[in-house]
């Protein structure tokens, strides 16, 4: 029911989810990094306790597994001196079964974090998507108009998937791979300086070789990115358009473009890849770079006396500890950026501006006859712009009970607006519309809703049975309402040559026509019955021929409602009890089919010409 792309539509916001950052790639980043994180903190508030207890005990288990190279050490020493007299086994059983514990308590403690970390992971993903999907029921249609539902459906899945794992592994990964880091120079430093030096110097040596590489690889993963976007965007369209393309033989200089983009995209991705390749490789040579320096400056020193052959052992590990968290953290942090882009979609979307509260309106329309009236309506879609031009100008008309009433006009002349104003998916800037005598604006939107039922250009059929989709949101419906509808609009004996008739399930094994979808969505307004009726652009996607029956249909429908029709085919509103002729947001004619065309103006010019059309 949006106008939009006709009238005054603002650029629509969008953008792909943030997928896993890796070294390397390239990652949308966050306005705001420390505002998100503080945002995303303070909504998951009520699992802070559950995730206290899980980092503390990686914490622990973190330290326990640092502690292990220094007993290893002086077992090692121990074994070592054994050989110059007799080994001390008692010794050696009780830094053994030290070990053991230790490594038992590290173990239990990083599964305890792990099955933690995982409730509260699918926890904080339930809380996020039942809070986007509370806030959709209150957000006004214009912010549905300005956001691409992709974008929408985006925040719903991968921001939140994104915001949910970080949560889960990048966190945690972070305090473990960060009390890793610190915990190893600790230990090493307390151990020896001369050997903690050593492995800094190579340790650093061979992560400024990464980085450099890194730094090089972000561009070719941005190219990648968008060469795969432009060939993307190309198969779609020559496939979408793949008999126009055919017709004009126009094949050799499509595939010279798409091998033009495909040749872009197999040299950015084999730079990217290639690049990107090299950072295990680097990560395995930094560790043996430093297992290197470490054995030999340690023999060197354990030759002179300074150190014990068991502090080479010790450092041999705490090289692989401190080397490992670096490349953890600079995994982590791009993680938390990407995390802390996806939060601020998310939270842009929650924190948006709801409908106006109404809880406090009690007055309901009950039993109406259907008039409507609009009275000098104004309106704008951009309600802050001082000096927007007005959609809606000064719209008067009255419809009274029963009336069937078409709104025509060229494209953008507010046709769907009106309706839009009328069901109060926006409001009116101006003037006032009134149902029986009554305002529209004392009654709740929902109030509103229940009067009208609604036939759209689009039809709307979901996965569930013929049946369940004839109801909808109707209660207490009986088999001879559903069956006296379904026949009324025709549609009844192609329902009975199904399997399972009305108990047949509408999904990718059942064909349907647009002419069926769009009996099935008549025959569920007159399930549910309202007193008034909107049917817009209800056949204009369909073929003549079903275009009588779904308009016999129609007039079945309309018999004893207030009827508002929007058409472009005016040969569909020939026994309309008002035509309402509208042009830049002004009713600039009124009156029957039959007068209007008698008065030879815009309506007999538009009316013509489509038959012009039609016979050229």
């Amino acid at each position: 029911m949006s106008e939009r792309t006709e009238e005054q539509k603002r650029p629509a916001g969008g953008g792909m989810g943030p997928g896993p950052g890796g070294l390397g790639r390239s990652f949308e980043k966050p306005r705001d990094f420390k505002g998100s994180w503080l945002k995303l903190f303070q909504f998951v508030k009520e699992y802070w306790v559950a995730m206290g207890v899980a980092l503390v005990g990686a914490i622990i288990g973190t330290v326990l597994t640092l502690i292990g190279p220094d007993k290893l050490s002086d077992l090692t020493d121990t074994i070592t001196a054994g050989f110059l007299g007799q080994i001390d086994m008692n010794r050696i059983k009780e830094i053994a079964f030290i070990l053991v514990v230790f490594y038992i308590i590290s173990a239990g403690l990083s599964l305890i974090q792990g099955l933690i970390m995982a409730q509260v992971t699918q926890g904080i993903s339930k809380k996020l998507r039942t809070s986007i999907s509370q806030k959709i029921n209150t957000l006004p249609i214009a912010y549905f108009d300005q956001t691409t539902t992709g974008d929408i459906l985006s925040k719903v899945t991968n921001d939140i998937d994104t915001m949910a794992q970080s949560m889960n592994q990048s966190v945690s990964t972070l305090v473990t791979a960060v009390t890793m880091l610190f915990g190893s120079l600790y230990m090493m430093l307390t151990t020896n300086v001369t050997l903690t030096v050593t492995a800094i110097l190579s340790t650093l040596l061979g992560f400024g070789l990464m980085f450099l590489i890194m730094s090089q690889s972000q561009k070719y993963f941005k190219s990648q990115q968008r060469d795969l976007g432009l060939i993307n965007g190309h198969i779609e369209e020559i496939y979408t358009g793949h008999s126009i393309v055919k017709v004009y033989n126009n094949i050799n200089h499509t595939k010279e473009r798409f091998d033009e983009i495909n040749n872009s995209l197999r040299t950015s991705g084999f730079r990217a890849q290639s690049l990107s390749g090299l950072m295990m490789p680097i990560m395995q040579f930094i560790g043996n770079f430093g297992y290197v320096a470490v054995s030999v400056v340690g023999a060197a020193l354990a030759i002179e006396g300074r150190i014990t052959f068991g502090v080479i052992v010790a450092f041999m590990m705490y090289v692989r500890y401190f080397t490992q968290p670096l490349s953890q953290i600079a995994q982590g942090m791009q993680s938390l950026q990407s995390t802390a882009a996806a939060s601020e979609r998310v939270f842009d979307m929650l924190n948006a501006a709801d409908m106006a509260d109404e809880s406090h309106k009690t007055k309901e329309l009950i039993n109406i006859e259907g008039k409507v009236e609009f009275e000098n309506v104004r309106f704008s879609y951009d309600e802050e712009a001082e000096n927007a031009d007005p959609v809606i100008k000064n719209f008067s008309a009255t419809a009274y009970p029963g009336q069937k009433i078409a709104i025509v006009g060229p494209t953008g002349a507010g046709k769907t607006t009106m309706v839009n104003l009328l069901m109060r998916f926006y409001e009116i800037k101006s003037g006032d519309i009134r149902i029986d005598g009554q305002s529209i604006q004392d009654f709740t939107r929902a109030n509103i809703h229940d009067q009208f039922c609604m036939v759209l250009q689009d039809t709307w059929v979901f996965e569930g049975t013929i049946r369940e989709n004839l109801v909808y949101a109707e209660e207490n419906v009986s088999d001879e309402q559903i069956l006296q509808a379904s026949k009324a609009v025709g549609l009844d004996h192609f329902i009975q040559t199904l399997p399972e008739g009305y108990d047949t399930v509408l999904n990718d094994q059942v064909s349907l026509s647009e002419g069926q979808k769009q009996q099935i969505t008549i025959a569920r307004a007159m399930i549910a019955d309202r007193p008034m009726l909107i049917l817009d652009e209800a056949t204009s996607s369909v073929d003549t021929r079903t275009e009588i029956i779904i308009q016999n249909a129609m007039d079945e429908l309309m018999k004893n409602r207030t009827s508002f029709i929007i058409a472009h085919r005016l040969s569909t509103i020939r026994n309309a009890d008002l035509v309402l002729v509208m042009k830049e947001g002004d009713i600039i004619e009124s009156g029957t089919h039959d007068d209007l065309l008698a008065a030879d103006g815009f309506y007999a010019e538009l009316y013509n010409s489509q038959f012009t059309e039609e016979a050229a």
